[in-house]
């Protein structure tokens, strides 16, 4: 994990909640999940909750960003035995074949006996502990409102120039984003869709937003950014997406008495 400023700012506290030992049955954790996110309400691109069951009884928590076997391997050195993740194993679109490179992600939870559990859209949209809550908050917006599904936007508490929304935005992840111009010199009203988002664009500054917070651009954004008025800020699909699940562990590891740690594998994208 990166130390001091480098590390996002909702990770700079410990990462690790230490209690006294305690021990919380799999299923209840999930449950608790399942309502504290509402998961039911969402439709996503792939199952949420429960993906790969593990052992019955867990006393501690790791929490990562994405699947991999090297996350699974990393969370597995922790001694956790209920692994939580933004982006799971399986998807919609992808084949329905378990092969080398998903059988030995497979292996890796197995060997560990340890649960996967993947929460996307409705941690996206969460209104305390959602990736999109966390940033825009971060970002001083204040008299939060819904923007499209899963997105947060608002009036800043004061009105602030690109240069002061890049750096508070760095704060928050750790790394300086991507910047694209094109808006006004005082930005007052900014909108937040953390991670692949850049399809959104052109929504977002028609609903009046002059600067949209995501994760990654696309390869028409500057253009758009010069054309639709707008700044186009992108501060990492991963490093936004650190917030959300890092503080669903913190919660989850209060409520049930547990210790949790984040798992960090840090991708530039």
């Amino acid at each position: 994990m990166p130390s001091g400023r480098d590390r996002p700012a909702a990770l700079r506290a410990p990462i690790e909640g230490r209690y006294a030992p305690s021990i919380a049955r799999r299923d209840d954790i999930l449950e608790h999940a399942r309502e504290l996110l509402d998961l039911d309400s969402y439709r996503d691109y792939g199952p949420m909750g429960l993906q790969v069951v593990g052992a019955d009884e867990v006393t501690k928590i790791a929490a990562s960003v994405s699947s991999s076997r090297e996350v699974f391997e990393a969370a597995a050195g922790t001694g956790a035995q209920l692994l939580i993740v933004h982006h799971g194993l399986f998807w919609e679109n992808d084949p329905r074949i378990v092969d080398r490179a998903m059988r030995r992600r497979l292996e890796a939870l197995f060997d560990a006996d340890m649960t996967l559990a993947a929460y996307h859209l409705a941690l996206d949209a969460h209104t305390a502990i959602g990736n999109n809550a966390i940033v825009a908050e971060g970002l001083g917006i204040t008299d939060r409102e819904r923007v499209l599904e899963w997105g947060f936007g608002g009036r800043l508490e004061q009105p602030a120039s690109l240069s002061e929304l890049t750096a508070r935005l760095a704060e928050l992840t750790g790394r300086p984003p991507q910047v694209f111009e094109g808006g006004p010199e005082q930005i007052e009203r900014v909108a937040v869709i953390t991670g692949g988002a850049a399809r959104l664009f052109p929504q977002i500054a028609a609903m009046g937003y002059e600067a949209f917070v995501t994760g990654e651009p696309a390869e028409p954004t500057m253009a758009l950014a010069r054309e639709l008025g707008a700044y186009f800020l992108a501060g990492g699909h991963y490093a936004t997406e650190t917030l959300g699940i890092a503080a669903l562990a913190a919660e989850l590891a209060t409520h049930f008495g547990l210790e949790w740690e984040f798992v960090d594998v840090p991708n530039p994208v």
